[in-house]
């Protein structure tokens, strides 16, 4: 598993005949690759791909739905937006009067979740450097859920087998959309345990590596899922926030999201990158690897623990904050039943905005929680804004919110629960369980990782030393548009066009 730049940007010379065999693949089925930058900006489309757009479900297989693989969808429209849906959430709600804006996630096509953005990145960086082959290759998404399904809605796009490996304790829901997208039941692979189960996943893609067909996108280890959010997902928050704040200035004080794979907070560093806000990770209470060298189990499905991703850029984090699985649990119970709406209505929150809620997943509700605390960690003020992004939805966690009602409101959800929920765990949030990533910290959390990568994972102490350095995350940041130019001489070899 070589980490040099040149492994990410290079053709691969022994790759010639998979990149034929990608191209005559593409050819047949008129697939066309959208660039990264199209994708941080779709109002560069040409009208005649978005009139194309209009005509295709965004529930389907269909290669035009990878035009869809971006912030800007709504679900009113069939074409991009201007500006990416979000909410912004009252002062009523959060308790503090920073302002905490919220992207949603649940607009992305096929998975309704922004992982299916992560898959595309992992796949089309070996794609179009001859390092993929999809008449022969099996691509292997190790996953806790949402990343593994967005890469077999790739997979079967690009006309290639796609096997996703996930813990067997993930919601019912996830299980049920692979049913009914993969052909082969064995290209589900349940391993054992819930979210904190990732070193299980990682023994399971060992296994399937031994077949050299088999290829091992692996989220929390291929830089280009970092990339991909620090060019799409940043520059999306960006232009969110251009839109809060056009008639409303404040300053971008943090970006916010649970470290999962920590893909996601590559747009953190772009964030601070153009404003220098800072980046705040989020992680399970119940698992503070992190926070506490600790270890155990939780149920944020959606972020996996127990070890710290190769590309999380650990010393340029500025914040660590701990959340309770109890708190998601419950909240999400709150948001989505009459009596929860009905508390935060009692306490000034506007019920438009209350409906609003449901577009808010277990992971998405960690993060709004992680924004709260941080805004009043640092005393923030209405003059500041934190910005986060909702994974998914609460349609993802219908099964788990059942097991949350069976075990802790067996007598029901009524007014008295639902003040109490609110009460607990939005109105008495306190700071407690944040770390400040100062030097020291950032060195003891970044030395974590060693254990995971070079010991288990048989990553060279140089490849994993030289990821301490921000001069060596800068340097990746070219291999965008060196891709795009690959993008586009592999559109170019296939002649593919959007309406045929």
């Amino acid at each position: 598993m070589p980490r040099s730049l040149a492994v990410f940007a290079e053709f691969d010379p022994s790759g010639k005949q998979a990149f034929a065999n990608a191209v005559t693949r593409f050819r047949e089925r008129n697939i066309v690759l959208p660039r990264f930058s199209q994708l941080r900006d779709p109002s560069t489309f040409d009208s005649d791909l978005t009139e194309a757009l209009q005509g295709v479900d965004a529930n389907s297989a269909d290669p035009l739905n990878l035009f869809r693989v971006h912030w800007f969808n709504s679900t009113t429209q069939s074409t991009p937006t201007t500006t990416p849906d979000h909410i912004e959430l009252p002062s009523e709600l959060t308790g503090t009067d920073a302002r905490i804006v919220v992207a949603l996630g649940n607009r992305f096509p096929m998975i309704a979740a922004h992982k299916v953005l992560a898959a595309y990145s992992c796949l089309v960086a070996r794609l179009v450097t001859g390092r993929f082959d999809p008449t022969a290759n099996r691509a292997v998404w190790p996953s806790t859920g949402n990343y593994a399904r967005g890469g077999i809605a790739i997979s079967r796009i690009m006309g290639c087998r796609g096997v996703a490996v996930l813990p067997e304790g993930m919601s019912r829901e996830r299980f049920e959309w692979l049913d009914r997208w993969i052909d082969h039941p064995e290209d589900v692979i349940r391993t054992p345990g819930t979210e904190a189960n990732v070193k299980e996943i990682y023994d399971e893609c060992a296994r399937l590596e031994s077949d050299r067909s088999n290829v091992i996108l692996n989220q929390f280890s291929e830089f280009s899922n970092h990339l991909g959010h620090y060019a799409v997902t940043g520059p999306a928050l960006e232009s969110v926030v251009r839109h809060a704040t056009s008639t409303r200035p404040a300053r971008l004080a943090a970006f916010v999201s649970a470290s999962g794979s920590a893909g996601t907070l590559g747009a953190g560093d772009y964030l601070k990158d153009r404003h220098n806000a800072r980046i705040v990770a989020v992680e399970a209470l119940e698992v503070p690897t992190m926070l506490y060298n600790g270890f155990g189990d939780h149920n944020i499905l959606g972020i996996g623990d127990k070890h710290v991703p190769l590309i999380h850029n650990v010393t340029n984090t500025d914040l660590i904050v701990g959340i309770s699985d109890k708190a998601t649990d419950q909240l999400d119970v709150a948001f989505n039943t009459p009596a929860g709406l009905r508390a935060l209505e009692r306490q000034g929150v506007d019920p438009d905005l209350g409906s609003m809620l449901t577009n808010l997943g277990y992971s998405s509700i960690c993060n709004i929680l992680a924004a709260i605390k941080a805004a009043k960690h640092w005393d923030l003020g209405q003059d500041d804004m934190l910005v986060t992004v909702a994974t998914d939805g609460s349609e993802l966690y219908n099964s788990e919110r059942e097991k949350v009602m069976r075990r802790d409101y067996a007598e029901g959800f009524d007014d008295p629960e639902g003040e109490a929920t609110v009460e607990n765990h939005l109105n008495a949030l306190t700071t407690d369980h944040i770390l400040d990533m100062d030097e020291a910290n950032r060195n003891r959390v970044f030395n974590l990782g060693y254990f995971t990568w070079v010991e288990q994972q048989g990553i060279s102490i140089e490849d994993f030393e030289c990821r301490r350095d921000q001069a060596w995350w800068n340097g990746l940041r070219p291999l965008i548009e060196t891709w795009d130019n690959n993008i586009d001489e592999f559109n170019e070899a296939t002649g593919a066009k959007h309406l045929e």
